[in-house]
Formats: structure tokens, sequence, C-alpha cells
């Protein structure tokens, strides 16, 4: 059984005919005449304007397809970023954990730095006080 919308698009064209014939023999119209050609214009236009949905809906549809593809190609891109991102920061922390134990032994050795100056301070105020007491004795 053929589409519904089909038959009577059919129907509606067969009666056109009908009137296009009374037409061309020169015969008077009907208030039902003219009201079956304005039908019919109707219809014509109707299946122009499906015919524009459909093709419309096509392209829709192909610009969806388009759309998701982008967003697929989008999503991987984050995913690859997000990877890079991630190794980076690893590599970020890695070299800062390096640089606070260089931080470390920097603030060790300057404290050993300072040791040594203390030292050197006494060792130099023993030697002063070893000239003097034996620039005072006789």
């Amino acid at each position: 059984m053929g589409d519904v919308s089909s038959i009577a698009y059919d129907a509606v064209k067969i009666a056109v005919e009908h009137v296009l014939g009374k037409i061309r023999e020169g015969k008077k119209l009907s208030t039902e005449d003219v009201l079956v050609l304005y039908f019919g214009t109707i219809v014509s236009d109707l299946k122009e304007i499906r015919t524009d949905i459909a093709r419309l809906d096509h392209r829709i549809d192909e610009t969806n397809k388009r759309i998701d593809q982008t967003n697929q190609r989008i999503d991987d891109i984050a995913k690859t970023l997000s990877a890079r991102i991630d190794e980076t920061n690893k590599r970020i922390d890695e070299t800062n954990k390096r640089i606070d134990d260089l931080a470390k032994r920097v603030d060790e050795l300057a404290k050993r730095i300072d040791a040594v100056q203390a030292t050197l301070l006494e060792i130099q105020k023993l030697l002063l006080e070893l000239v003097k007491t034996r620039r005072s004795t006789p």
C-alpha cells in the first residue's frame, strides 16, 4: 500500500488536470473548480517544501557528522595535550625536587663555611693573643 500523502497528491493532481482540461475547452469554472486549482497550488507548494525539508535534513545530518568528527578530533588533541602537560608537570616536579635538594646542599655547605669561618676567627684571636703574650714576655 502506498503512502497516504502520495495517494492524496495523486488525487489532487488528477483533479487539477481535469479542471485544466475544462480551461482548455473554454468551459466556465465552478467555485469548486477554482478551489481545486487553489488546493492544487497549495499541495504543489507543500511537496516542494517537503523536498526542501528533506534536502535540509540531509545537509543537517551531514553537518552533524562533520561536527561529531571535529569534536572527536578535538577530544583526541585534548587527550594528547593533557598527556603532554602531565609529562611536563612531572618533569617540572622532578626538576623542583632536584632544585630543593641542591638548595639543601647549598644551605648545608653555607653552614659548614660559617663554621669554618668561626673556627678561623677563633684561630685568629688565639694567634693574636699568642703574639701579644710573646711580645709582653721578655
